[in-house]
């Protein structure tokens, strides 16, 4: 089994949450975390553009920069931004120890990220949360920058039932920072004694800089405002303030939909917003253990739509979107990763 197959078949999903596993695993490891400086992505939405954003700022700024992003949708490199070939030697530079403290997928990988950085002698990591802040995995490192990207309900289970107790969960990384970037002042009780910024990406990399930046840069990941074509688009909104997002840049047509939304969302949410952009949806589920059954979220999405249809299989839920007119897939990054894979 290669060291790719094998973190495909680990658990995504811990049985309790904490950070035992990853503090004995980065010990083990030599604590790379260490051997550079960070900037740590928090919040509900679009984490992963701005994690890149950073990235490739700092780049522009001459610095040796690593990101770690997730979910993956083109494959499992996507999240350390390298090829197959690197992420092979990467996950396999810190699998005996993952097996050794019983490491989930995400402890594993963001060993192996946090490892390369420092075998490759990064000026500068920007590191993106799974979930949360407080629990996740990523709060090992001690970023001196954190960035809050937005809040909204998402993991209820996990996080809380409000706004308030999930920004407090997201903001718990900030345990080692000087400077915290908000998008708003809503949150900036939550942190004091820092240097607090109103912004995001761009503010994130000059504080981590300590001086302005004057580069413009884009960047394009797969399933993020993803266009397939004239009449097919992709996006991995996941909530209703994602949704909201989309359909703000979305061309005005009568799309028709392929959904697949995680147990843990606002599925109701999601689907009263993305009723404005057309009458019919197609629900699917991907592959995700967490992703609600096809004809449950039909049975959901009903009360929305003109027309529903459940297709279990996300290829042949797409294929049947198609013959009915422009498609807009959405819902989960993970539905957009099953499609690329049989792809």
């Amino acid at each position: 089994m290669t060291a790719t197959e094998w973190v495909a078949s680990m658990s995504p999903w811990p049985e309790e949450f904490g950070l035992e596993r990853m503090r004995a695993l980065v010990d083990m490891l030599g604590n790379p975390e260490r051997a550079f400086r960070s900037v740590h992505v928090v919040g509900t939405n679009g984490k992963s553009t701005a994690a890149r954003t950073i990235a490739a700022l700092l780049r522009t700024d001459g610095l040796e920069t690593g990101v770690y992003t997730s979910p993956h949708v083109s494959g499992w490199h996507e999240r350390l931004d390298t090829d197959p070939v690197a992420f092979e030697r990467a996950v396999a530079r810190i699998r005996s120890a993952a097996e050794a403290v019983g490491a989930t997928q995400f402890e594993a990988l963001t060993a192996a990220a946090l490892a390369d950085f420092a075998e490759r002698g990064v000026d500068a990591a920007v590191v993106e949360a799974g979930l949360g802040g407080r629990l996740d995995a990523t709060n090992v490192v001690d970023a001196p920058v954190v960035l809050l990207t937005n809040v909204g309900l998402e993991h209820t289970d996990v996080l809380g039932d409000t706004r308030e107790q999930i920004a407090r969960e997201k903001l718990a990384v900030a345990h080692a920072a000087t400077t915290v970037v908000l998008p708003d002042d809503e949150w900036r009780v939550l942190v004091p004694g820092v240097e607090i910024r109103i912004g995001g990406a761009r503010q994130a990399a000059e504080a981590f800089a300590e001086h302005p930046i004057r580069a413009d840069v884009e960047v394009s990941l797969p399933g993020r405002l993803e266009r397939r074509g004239p009449d097919e688009v992709r996006d991995g909104a996941h909530t209703p303030e994602a949704v909201a997002w989309l359909l703000e840049r979305l061309e005005p047509r009568a799309w028709t939909i392929v959904a697949s939304i995680l147990r843990d969302k606002d599925a109701d949410g999601m689907l009263a917003r993305l009723n404005a952009a057309g009458p019919t949806l197609i629900a699917t589920r991907s592959s995700n253990p967490r992703a609600l059954d096809a004809g449950d979220l039909a049975r959901r999405a009903e009360p929305y739509f003109e027309y529903v249809e459940a297709v279990a299989e996300p290829a042949q839920a797409l294929e049947r979107a198609r013959s009915l007119g422009p498609v807009l897939v959405t819902g989960s990054l993970y539905l957009l990763a099953d499609l690329h894979a049989r792809e």
